[in-house]
């Protein structure tokens, strides 16, 4: 199985809203996050295989960003994803099979800043990786942005610099 390409895509959660009286966890999204994880979604079908499974944060926005992509798959609500670090992230990522209960090669992660740049710029390996795609993300990686990663690793194995890089990609 180790020769299996695995598709891993990080998304960051869509645009948020900050009402008043509302805390960080149960912030909703805005209306342009809502048309955002929309188009991220469409994004997703076109250019990516179908998913085998999502996980997802357990804060509002990124329940709702989930359910704007309307995404068909398996999900599974991770308290650990929220205001994670880097390395609580690829810890989960690499927990995957503890989580579903079929075999998964497009995963899908949605989470928050600034994990997900991090996640991204430390599993992807200089000499694979579209150095385009990795500069962009360093400057930025904005609300409903995904970065896409592939590997030959099993997901317990993955480990840092130990994917490509291959696209980078902000629905606006």
């Amino acid at each position: 199985m180790s020769t299996d390409i695995r598709t891993l895509v990080l998304l960051r959660h869509a645009k948020s809203d900050y009402p008043t009286g509302v805390g960080d966890h149960e912030r909703p999204l805005a209306p342009r996050g809502i048309r955002e994880a929309a188009l991220a979604g469409d994004w997703l079908r076109a250019h990516l295989p179908p998913l085998d499974a999502v996980l997802c944060s357990t804060a509002t926005r990124t329940r709702q960003t989930l359910e704007r992509t309307r995404v068909d798959a398996p999900v599974y609500y991770d308290d650990r994803l929220y205001d994670a670090t880097p390395g609580t992230v690829i810890d989960e990522i690499t927990k995957v099979s503890e989580h579903f209960d079929t075999p998964v090669s497009t995963l899908l992660v949605i989470g928050h800043e600034p994990a997900m740049s991090s996640v991204a710029l430390g599993l992807a390996a200089v000499e694979d990786s579209d150095s385009a795609a990795a500069q962009d993300i360093a400057a930025k990686f904005p609300t409903s942005a995904m970065a896409v990663l592939r590997t030959q690793q099993p997901w317990d194995q993955l480990a840092l610099g130990g994917a490509a890089l291959v696209t980078f990609h902000v629905p606006r």
